[in-house]
């Protein structure tokens, strides 16, 4: 399988290509639009937008404060998003000091 962006060959069941790092196949249909945790502002959702389509953050934040700024309907289109948009889900990893230590082998003798 190729790349669409780079162009380089990478493996068939490959879902980001190693070369350029963007998403391939139908791994972007699967994504859903949610408001992001990590690296938002806000309320995440030029960052959840971002993500979505699969663009760079800034160029969402930027064209967003445009279209606020010179129509005003930006204000309300985020207000919206913000109340629509679900926020994405908590993942709770556990840190390594929290988990229960590994039985010892060592037998008194």
């Amino acid at each position: 399988m190729y790349c669409n962006y780079c162009g380089k060959v990478i493996q068939d069941d490959a879902n980001v290509c190693a070369y350029c790092g963007i998403r391939v196949g139908g791994v972007a249909a699967r994504k859903s639009l949610v408001r992001l945790r990590a690296g938002r502002k806000v309320a995440g959702v030029c960052a959840g937008m971002a993500e979505y389509f699969d663009l760079d953050v800034v160029l969402v934040r930027l064209v967003w404060l445009i279209v606020a700024i010179m129509t005003g309907v930006g204000f309300l289109a985020y207000l919206i998003a913000w109340i629509v948009m679900p926020e994405e889900p908590v993942t709770h990893a556990v840190p390594a000091a929290q988990q229960a230590p590994a039985p010892s082998s060592a037998q008194s003798v």
